[in-house]
């Protein structure tokens, strides 16, 4: 997620600098207005999530989405997802496109993928992140999900930032025993709980070593408690060579 919020939070304030002032006052305006959406269900628009340039992402790595069982679409469901991986591509492609075919696996329901609230903050950014289907990673959120009639299914990266920076190459170290509030939550609405797990999703990029107590992890400690985000210190393969860049190696993803 991480450059195109920042693209787009740079493409606001460069328009309220300069001629598109007033469009992007008003904008800002009515930001304050719908600061709420993402606790409530979000934005979700089938056309951006139906964009072709998913198949496209879908086939780099590829990305694969495998059903082992069907489920009623009449009742909401929780679906816990391991691992986060570095930047969690298996999540977005799987429950914020259509490119491994959700829709077709699962009719009748529509997914949402709950991601760290601060993201909602950068202008331009939210709308488009809603428009995949991410929504606000706050309680009250989810139980906005899990109140409704049903149809809808609330995806938790279960890990979050902290399971981000254990994720390196043949490891799998997972976050979960001080991460059970969805847990309460999907029992006061009677909500079932579906595991799911990414296979490959850890083997996208390198990590620089960062173990327990190191200098390293504590300050990447410290910086997630402050901005609320995991900074992983990370690199993969470039664009015409494979030893270094920041584009993730093409390694296959099954998410089960």
């Amino acid at each position: 997620y991480r450059s195109p919020g920042q693209l787009c939070t740079v493409l606001f304030v460069l328009a309220l600098r300069g001629p598109l002032w007033l469009p992007a006052l008003l904008y800002g305006l009515w930001l304050l207005a719908d600061r709420d959406t993402p606790r409530r269900g979000g934005r979700p628009c089938a056309w951006v999530r139906a964009w072709p340039v998913w198949n496209h992402f879908r086939d780099y790595f590829p990305i694969s989405l495998i059903r082992t069982v069907p489920l009623d679409p009449g009742r909401n469901y929780v679906f816990g997802f391991h691992p986060h991986g570095v930047l969690a591509a298996g999540a977005f492609g799987n429950f914020c496109t259509e490119a491994t075919g959700f829709g077709r696996l699962f009719p009748g329901l529509q997914p949402r993928l709950l991601t760290l609230p601060c993201w909602f903050r950068l202008p331009l950014f939210r709308d488009y992140a809603m428009a995949g289907g991410l929504v606000s990673s706050e309680a009250s959120s989810l139980e906005h999900l899990l109140a409704g009639p049903g149809g809808l299914v609330a995806v938790i990266a279960l890990g979050g930032p902290p399971e981000a920076l254990e994720a390196r190459p043949g490891a799998l170290r997972l976050q979960l025993l001080r991460r059970t509030g969805f847990v309460r939550i999907a029992l006061k609405y009677g909500t079932p709980l579906v595991p799911v797990f990414s296979f490959g999703e850890n083997e996208l990029f390198q990590q620089v070593p960062n173990p327990p107590g190191s200098r390293l992890r504590r300050l990447q400690a410290r910086l997630q408690r402050l901005l609320g985000v995991a900074l992983p210190l990370f690199h993969a393969r470039g664009v015409f060579q494979y030893s270094f860049g920041l584009l993730p190696f093409r390694r296959p993803i099954h998410t089960v």
